[in-house]
């Protein structure tokens, strides 16, 4: 690994960070809200940090897969540290872990939050918050391939160890012509549902942050009660379609842009639309059969029921509806719902519904190995045979993802924490979806917490986000070894 290739491309990415802050900055200057000097300040230290650690290193050549993965990680954790500046110097937090918290949640796109009151917050703050969902939710890295010509050198090593999914797609040949093409499609809906939103009599400026946050799959709200503060089903409709359209492989979008409605084609697309209809039917009943909702207050329960499925299962973490009241049947669905996430190549985070679709399908396969022994039996996807190498990497993947969640819960027990607190914590962070169970529900935060317990659920949004190996393997000694002509040195 080159430390020297790690240091000058994360350094790069803390100046567009930096930059990015400034757009802050000048929010908070339109609304007059007192934090422009304090926003201003934290940009221009992250720039200059960035810029110097550029300045003192630079690449020396090109960028290996074990150099990709550690720029993505460290790019990842120090965008979390210096995005959570403007929460320190503004005054919103005085604890540097719930600063790096609520930075980490924003760029992962969890949406958890260690906030109690969101409204009193100044503008320039909010609107820091949601746009480290938008720019996170694409991907910092992507956005940096896609603008940044010089990072075009070993750029495919950083998309791999970045975009969420077992085979990251290409749509182009050169990997900067595909990240502006994923860039152009993400920008064009933000702009669809902005204009949608404001046509609703919602603000310019909530309507662009609780955009921002839907696109990301990551839930930031300006308002203490989420989308419920506006109680209003069409705005809630609104948001159902852009989490779902979050939720769904940003490929597909691009094809249908170009004239290509290819998603009834897409084995995963129909699997993932599936889970979410059935959950919604399922929801729906219990509440119904167990009194939750009266039946004159059916399109209430399916709105209510159908929203929350979409928000949980894309990771957004949007809430209209307090469902801890729910019935158990129905609280035990969406817990369900907290390890599909969102489809491969989409902004939701989660095991990803193509790894669940390969896992039943690798299931039923071993079944049937059972009554036909001898039988040459393959996995396959649409008209498409599964490699076993990819079956491996997907069983790999989920039994991590597993054994991060329940270290996670177990450390959070250690902690003192309760059993279904700790459960639902470790969930919603390592899925990056924000609500969890327990006192981390609907209605709570994360606030109450102590430091430890906020550092170690920052490092699950961050093992989530990139997709686990990404963050694990730098913990192997041989990825921190040097390759020189060909032989490995220490």
């Amino acid at each position: 690994m080159s430390i020297r290739n790690v240091v000058s491309v994360v350094g790069l990415l803390l100046v567009f960070v930096g930059l990015s802050m400034l757009s802050a900055f000048a929010v908070s200057l339109l609304y007059r809200d007192g934090d422009s000097l304090a926003l201003f300040l934290a940009a221009v230290v992250t720039m200059a940090s960035g810029f110097t650690a550029y300045r003192l290193t630079g690449v020396e050549a090109d960028i290996s897969p074990r150099d990709g993965f550690a720029i993505v990680t460290f790019a990842w954790g120090a965008t979390a540290v210096f995005g959570a500046l403007p929460y320190l110097f503004t005054g919103a937090l005085d604890s540097f872990w719930a600063a790096v918290f609520e930075s980490m949640s924003g760029f992962t796109t969890t949406g958890a939050t260690v906030f109690a009151e969101i409204e009193s917050l100044p503008h320039g703050i909010l609107f820091w918050r949601a746009l480290t969902h938008w720019l996170g939710g694409m991907g910092i890295i992507v956005l940096a391939i896609a603008i940044l010509p010089y990072l075009g050198v070993g750029g495919m090593q950083l998309f791999k160890a970045e975009v969420p999914g077992p085979t990251p797609e290409r749509l182009r040949p050169r990997i900067t012509q595909t990240a502006k093409l994923l860039w152009l499609v993400y920008v064009g809906l933000t702009g669809a549902q902005v204009l949608l939103y404001m046509a609703g009599e919602m603000g310019a400026f909530d309507a662009i942050t609780h955009t921002f946050a839907t696109l990301a799959t990551g839930g930031f709200s300006t308002k203490n009660a989420s989308l419920g503060h506006f109680e209003s089903p069409y705005i809630q409709y609104v948001t159902i379609l852009f989490m779902y359209l979050a939720g769904i492989n940003f490929t597909l979008h691009f094809r249908a842009a170009s004239g290509r409605l290819e998603y009834w084609k897409d084995v995963e697309w129909r699997f993932f639309s599936g889970v979410l209809a059935v959950a919604t039917v399922l929801l729906v009943a219990v509440n119904l059969l167990a009194g939750t909702y009266a039946p004159a207050a059916l399109e209430a329960s399916v709105r209510d029921s159908l929203f929350t499925a979409v928000s949980l299962t894309t990771t957004t973490g949007f809430v209209t509806a307090d469902y801890e009241v729910w019935a158990p049947g129905a609280q035990m669905v969406l817990f369900g719902l907290l390890f599909v996430g969102g489809m491969a190549g989409s902004t939701g985070g989660g095991i990803k519904a193509v790894r669940v679709l390969l896992l039943l399908k690798q299931s039923a396969m071993e079944l049937r190995k059972h009554l036909h022994p001898r039988a040459v039996l393959l996995a396959r996807v649409g008209r498409h045979v599964v490699p076993e190498s990819v079956l491996a990497n997907v069983i790999g993947f989920v039994i991590l993802y597993l054994l991060c969640f329940g270290a996670g819960a177990l450390a959070l027990s250690f902690l003192g924490m309760d059993l279904l607190t700790a459960v639902g914590a470790s969930a919603a962070t390592v899925g990056n979806i924000g609500p969890g169970l327990g006192a981390v529900g609907a209605t709570d935060n994360y606030g109450w917490m102590s430091g430890p317990a906020l550092a170690i659920l920052s490092f699950l949004m961050l093992v989530g986000r990139l997709e686990i190996y990404t963050v694990l393997l730098l913990f192997l000694p041989e990825t921190w070894k040097r390759r020189r002509g060909g032989r490995r040195v220490g």
